[in-house]
């Protein structure tokens, strides 16, 4: 956020401030993913699952593409 604040005091073009707004939105998402996706990984996966419930969790990891 700190590099945006400067690119505004910059006087920096706004294609240039959307294009940096728009690589941190991204950023946050695919963070949210990563999170949600360990958090299966580690709360609901045991290592003994049978074929159903591997793709119980791989239809949730799908979901969170959604969210």
């Amino acid at each position: 956020m700190h590099k945006i604040m400067e690119m505004l005091e910059d006087e920096r073009s706004c294609v240039e401030v959307a294009q940096q707004l728009y690589a941190v939105e991204k950023a946050v998402v695919k963070a949210k993913r990563l999170l949600i996706h360990d958090h299966i990984d580690h709360c609901l996966g045991q290592k003994d699952q049978d074929v159903r419930s591997n793709q119980t969790l791989d239809e949730l990891k799908e979901i969170t593409k959604y969210l």
